[in-house]
């Protein structure tokens, strides 16, 4: 499993690095697709490969604001998809509209997924094996409307349509506030889940009920686990595995450039109300991991 993630991670790597130096003022339609486009190229994507590919898009809304999320379902033989004795990993992009990148990494997952595109020096034999026992699912843009306003010009957002951080809005610890709150960036909502984004991120994570979830940013080089609200990790052997398995990421792939820690820990940077700290608390999930590419 730890190669499988290696493969994962280090297909958003080798993309990050061919587009780290070019300049992001304004968007470089080069480098990074429109939403629309982007969401259009995955479906059409989806579509050549129905045997391996399938794809919807959840919608809800409250108070007259309303949010979709496409979500994409890899599976090998698309009838085991229901298959609970498969492995299931989830993989979320884009939860911030501003960081860019992110969206373009799941792209690039699923086109290597669907074997458009294919990574060097990887035994394909040996990569198939292990995907033949997994059911991966793509959230390749968490926060479409907050994109829309990065598109619009304001090229710093990262809240979602109505100014809310998607990545404050969950439950654990929801309304306190630390030393160094910013409360137009950081702005949790009127409760926990009270946006449509974080709603059908709950509900999908519950009913596929993930072994691993992989939430992707953009910013650091780093690899965070659990937890974001303090200076520490959980106790444990699902938090040694996930500490191991990071640790071996770094030095293969990474060259030992990445932070590796918990959110809070590792960054002084304590966040509460995250997607990382209630799923590993209230969901129980065993891995829980953010990469955090260098844009």
């Amino acid at each position: 499993m730890a190669s499988l993630l290696s493969f994962l991670i280090f297909a958003s790597l080798s993309l990050a690095h061919a587009k780290s130096n070019s300049t992001l003022t304004p968007i470089n339609r080069d480098l990074y697709h429109s939403s629309a486009d982007l969401l259009e190229e995955i479906k059409a994507l989806v579509h050549r490969h129905p045997d391996k590919l399938t794809v919807e898009t959840i919608k809800t809304g409250n108070k007259g604001y309303k949010a979709e999320i496409t979500v994409v379902t890899y599976c090998r033989s698309r009838k085991e998809t229901d298959d609970r004795s498969k492995f299931r990993i989830l993989l979320s992009f884009g939860q911030h509209g501003r960081e860019l990148i992110t969206t373009e990494l799941a792209f690039r997952i699923l086109s290597i997924l669907s074997e458009e595109q294919f990574l060097p020096d990887v035994d394909a034999a040996s990569l198939n094996n292990t995907l033949d026992k997994l059911v991966i699912k793509v959230v390749p843009m968490e926060n479409v409307n907050g994109r829309k306003l990065v598109e619009g010009g304001d090229l710093c957002e990262r809240r979602n349509g109505r100014g809310v951080d998607l990545n404050r809005n969950w439950s654990v610890d929801w309304g306190k506030k630390e030393k160094d709150y910013d409360p137009y960036e950081e702005n949790p909502g009127t409760g926990p889940f009270s946006e449509p984004e974080t709603q059908i991120m709950r509900k999908l994570a519950l009913t596929f009920d993930p072994h691993i979830w992989v939430n992707v940013h953009s910013g650091m080089e780093a690899l965070f686990m659990p937890y974001d609200h303090r200076n520490t990790t959980p106790d444990g052997a699902p938090s040694e595995q996930m500490r191991s398995l990071l640790s071996k990421l770094n030095n293969v792939h990474f060259h030992k450039h990445c932070i590796i820690g918990s959110g809070g820990g590792s960054v002084g940077f304590v966040s509460l109300q995250t997607k990382n700290l209630c799923s590993f608390n209230i969901s129980y999930f065993p891995f829980f991991l953010e990469r955090q590419p260098l844009f």
